[in-house]
This record gives C-alpha cells, structure tokens and sequence, in this order.
C-alpha cells in the first residue's frame, strides 16, 4: 500500500476491529467462544535480526511474522518496511487480511510481517542483507503451501526476488509459490504492480451503478499519489470520472475542471512534483473536506477521524488504505448517511492477483496481462454482489463495512467448523 502520509488519529486497526467483531457479533449472534478463535491470531512470530552494516558496525532489527487463521487455506500477506513497524500492528493487519480474503473469496488466510527499520537509512547491499536475513530466519514458518508473503510497505518486487532466491538457496530447491509479487521474470504476474489500483476502480463501478451514480461528471478526491493512488486516478479518469484533487506528503492540488491526469501520471513518475499543472494547492487535511462525489484516502491508516469526520463533505467514501477511517468517524459517516465502500473490499485487488500470481507458480502455466485483468474483474465484482445481497437481505445489516465483516467472518467460521474447530450449532447455517 501507499505510505505518502502518517497518521493523524489516536486509534489504532485494532479500534475498527474490535468494534466491526462486536457488530457482526450482534447481527449474527455468534458465540463467546467464536469470538475468541477470530481475536487471537494462531501464530507470532517475532526474531531480533543482527546485520553487519557497511561501516562494520551490527545493528539489531526486530521483525515480525503474525498468521492470522489458517481455516480457509494457506496464510497470506506482505511484509512491510518501517521505522513503526510493531508486533500489534502486524497482528492487525493479519486479522484484516483473513477477512479481505474471506471477502474476495480467495481460499487463503491472512498473515503479516514486517522490519522495523527504515529502509531509506540502508545501503542496496544493507537493504539486500536484512531481507535475506529476514527469510533465513522465518524460512521453516513459510512456503507456497503454508504462509505466501508479499510486498507491503517499502518492499517491492526487487525484495521479493531476494527473498525467493534466499528461500531456494535454503531449501535447494526451486519454489516460485514461495512469494508473490515477484518481477514477471522470476514468476511474477503481468498486471500485478497496478492490481489494487485496477481493482477499487472496478469495486468503485459497481457502487456507482448500485446507487445510480454514473461515471461521467462523478468528482473524485484521491489522497495519496503512491503506487495505488497514482494509478487509480489513471483508472478513474480513463473510466470518465472527474479527479478533481490529488495529494502526497508534501500537500495535494486541487482543479474544479480536473486534472489532467495521464500528464500527471507520466511526469510524476520521474519528478514525485504535483505541484507544476497550475492547479490550486491545497493541504491534505483541505482534500479530505472537499465538496466532492467520492473521496479516496490511499494513503495510510486513520486519516478520517473524530477531528476532522464533521467536515467531511463527499456523498462516499472508497477506503484504498488499510484502515483510513477510525470506528467512531465510521459511526458518524453512518449517521450522516455517507456510504463507507470498506478497505477489506475495496482494496482487495491486490490480494486477488497475488492469489493469481501463486495460483500461475503452482500450476506452471502463466497469463496474460489481459486475462489477468478479466479474472480480477470478475472476482471483485462477484464479491461485491455477494456483499449486496447480504445488504439487502439483511434488515441488521446498515452499512457495507457490516455487510463484508459478516460476510468474511461467517466464511472463517464456517471453515473451522467443518474442521472440528467450533461446534458451531449451525455447520448447515450457510450450506
């Protein structure tokens, strides 16, 4: 995910997950024993990792490694890069990554890692040793058949392809399952680096046509112009949406006409400088209050809070960042009547294709760029139908947050209890 900005709010994920297991809890009158096998993870792992630097000196990183649930499948989920990386906040992460795989109907289930280090401080050589050292010590933890990392913060395809190759090294033997977002030519998928991105445009269509908006003319706010943000507004605006503001760390712009995005796209990529299309510069706490259709945060967590949700003006919300929107701002957008399209749905892409980049290394049959797109567009849009009719059928069922917790906790329950893990009275419930 992008990492333009830091947090503004005082909540951490695990707010927002504490409160959405209590309401699914309520809707779907689960049990205290339930409830206890979704709020504990079923492994943590966490190594101090010692690394000769280049001036000869050691310096210790803690890192970490939390698999979340295993019930539907394999773990999965990125490892990130950061000077705040914690053991509570990789254990959340790995909880939302269960659900977002439950949602996206992918059979795996959710992990996390991460370094606390930045990595800016680091030589290429510094960079490359931490990373081997990282899979050296959690190598006997993964494998394409029992926990399948991924880029996160900071890391990338050049990291994944160190990590692979010091995983076979280890081993002996060739495993491209082993981690996916790799580059094409060492197993990686075509399409992946722009997946998540394609995905919230094809969740963002279906909501648009689910309350009668239509693309063109539809303004659009996106806060943060990494990776996802970046092409996401590409996406919008080739889709015919207006993306009328854009932002990164040092501020955003703001154009009523639009933007002209494909030049910003092109130039962005060699000067990270937003600031050169004349448009008006604005702050990032001004884009979250504009007067728009839809506001994107794609940048980092708890950017909608308390503080700031009463000056909120967009008619929606599409949530690209993990956890952008605290539990309280979440329950004052309701009130308010501003649809919330959740992260666990709307950023789901990125998961779904590296669930196809590991599917493509298992069966040693590979895609093309534009079978990839199909598929991911298929799948989202499936799981966004799913969570519709949850939605509708469901008179408990207010928001579409609530719709996919449900919707993903019932799908982990459901395979626990089918492996004898929960007596659940209703294994029938949902056959």
């Amino acid at each position: 995910m992008d990492t333009d900005l830091g947090p503004t709010g005082t909540e951490t994920l695990c707010d927002v997950c504490t409160t959405e297991l209590d309401r699914v809890s309520k809707i779907g009158r689960l049990a205290d024993r339930e409830l206890d096998l979704l709020r504990q993870p079923k492994r943590r792992i966490n190594v101090n990792i010692p690394i000769r630097m280049d001036d000869g000196s050691v310096e210790v990183f803690p890192s970490f490694r939390i698999q979340y649930n295993t019930a539907r499948g394999p773990t999965k989920g990125g490892i990130r890069y950061h000077p705040s990386v914690n053991a509570d906040e990789v254990d959340e992460l790995a909880f939302l990554m269960s659900l977002k795989c439950a949602v996206a109907n992918i059979p795996f289930g959710g992990a996390k890692g991460g370094i606390q280090v930045d990595p800016s401080r680091l030589s290429e050589g510094e960079l490359e040793r931490l990373s081997r050292a990282y899979i050296n010590e959690y190598h006997r933890n993964i494998g394409p058949e029992t926990d399948i990392p991924a880029p996160d913060v900071n890391t990338d395809g050049r990291i994944m392809a160190w990590m692979r190759d010091e995983y076979e090294s280890i081993t002996g033997r060739q495993a491209p399952g082993v981690i996916t977002g790799k580059p094409v030519e060492l197993g990686g998928s075509e399409g992946r680096e722009y997946a998540t991105s394609l995905g919230g445009a094809v969740i963002l269509d279906e909501f648009v046509n689910e309350v009668g908006m239509t693309r063109e003319g539809t303004t659009v706010a996106v806060q943060g112009f990494g990776n996802v943000g970046s092409y996401l507004a590409k996406f919008l605006h080739e889709r015919g949406y207006d993306v009328v503001s854009v932002s990164n760390v040092d501020g955003g712009i703001y154009d009523s006409s639009g933007i002209d995005v494909p030049a910003l796209f092109d130039a962005y990529e060699s000067s990270d400088d937003l600031f050169e299309f004349g448009a008006a510069e604005i702050t990032n706490a001004d884009l979250l209050t504009l007067d728009v259709d839809v506001l994107i945060p794609a940048a980092i967590e708890n950017q909608i809070t308390e503080a700031n949700v009463a000056e909120v003006q967009a008619d929606a919300v599409l949530e690209m960042a993990n956890g952008p929107t605290t539990s309280r701002a979440d329950e004052h957008l309701t009130e308010r009547g501003i649809p919330v399209v959740p992260d666990i749905l709307a950023n789901a892409g990125g998961v779904t294709a590296s669930y196809f980049e590991w599917v493509q290394n298992t069966t040693n049959e590979y895609w093309t760029e534009e079978r990839v797109r199909e598929k991911l567009a298929t799948q989202l849009r499936e799981a966004f139908a799913d969570l519709r009719e949850i939605k509708t059928a469901s008179e408990t069922t207010r928001t579409w947050r609530e719709a996919a917790y449900t919707r993903a906790v019932e799908s982990v329950l459901q395979a626990e209890a089918y492996r004898g893990n929960v007596a659940r009275d209703d294994a029938e419930r949902s056959d």
